[in-house]
């Protein structure tokens, strides 16, 4: 008798893609509301780099299964280490993910619901987007274990004031999705049934326009946040002018003095 074939592990992350190049990049592991195990940064590494080189990929949409979007890092598997240079490595890895979301050539929308604490709230931070249930809630928690959220501070500290991200950082409060709207970490707050909706209209807006754009935009948007004003005047010019000559602006312009809808090849 044939001994059963072991099971075949859910994958951590699951790709799903549209007809329109929207793909949705979900955290698969709800028992553990998706926490950012090495397992999983490795999982969600591997599949942004691979939208990165995918012309056919228009957004890319990170979500999370089950009853919340991502509690941050896996504590359990993080206690189970205690060592300087394993610790070094970990937060290497999730800086990695981090930027490789940032340098993305499609924009990324972050689907929340639930909790996003911690890395988690980094994670919400360095998506270019973000849509949130009205029930979401928001943490920088970790100073509650001990623990200063150093490297999701990063991220908060470039979405929000610094006067409330070092609040959110040295008290460890949750803030509602309300809150999170006013202070600039999300761009929309809808009722949870209204959820997908709503992200698939701020896709669709951004799917509408040409794909070269998009992506020239957004390279020059974080390049010209992080330099001085002469120099992000000089980047943005250059960008500019590439952006011109174009096909997809030769057309845009013309249809407009013309009186007409752009016909791109999107």
């Amino acid at each position: 008798m044939n001994a059963p074939e072991p099971r075949i592990a859910d994958p951590y992350v699951l790709n799903e893609r549209d007809e329109r190049g929207v793909v949705t990049l979900t955290l698969n592991r709800p028992q553990q509301f998706n926490a950012l195990s090495e397992e999983m940064l490795s999982a969600l590494q591997s599949e942004l780099e691979a939208v990165a080189g995918d012309a056919g990929a228009r957004v890319v949409v990170i979500a999370g299964k089950g009853k919340a979007f991502c509690p941050g890092h896996d504590l359990k598997q993080m206690k189970s280490k205690p060592s300087v240079d394993y610790y070094r490595q970990l937060f290497a890895q999730c800086a990695k993910l981090m930027m490789t979301i940032q340098h993305l050539p499609q924009p990324v929308i972050a689907r929340v619901h639930g909790i996003a604490t911690a890395a988690g709230c980094q994670l919400v931070a360095m998506c270019d987007l973000a849509v949130a249930s009205s029930d979401a809630r928001f943490a920088v928690s970790g100073i509650n274990v001990g623990l200063f959220c150093s490297t999701p501070g990063v991220a908060l500290s470039r979405n929000v004031g610094r006067k409330q991200a070092f609040e959110m950082l040295v008290t460890g409060d949750f803030i509602d999705a309300a809150t999170a709207q006013a202070r600039g970490l999300v761009n929309r707050v809808v009722s949870p049934d209204q959820l997908d909706a709503e992200v698939d209209r701020l896709a669709a807006s951004i799917v509408a326009k040409p794909r070269v754009a998009i992506a020239m935009g957004k390279e020059l948007f974080y390049r010209q946040i992080e330099t001085g004003i002469d120099a992000a005047y000089q980047l943005a010019g250059q960008t500019m002018a590439c952006n011109m000559i174009d096909d997809a602006a030769q057309e845009g312009v013309q249809a407009f003095m013309e009186k007409r809808k752009p016909t791109w090849a999107l």
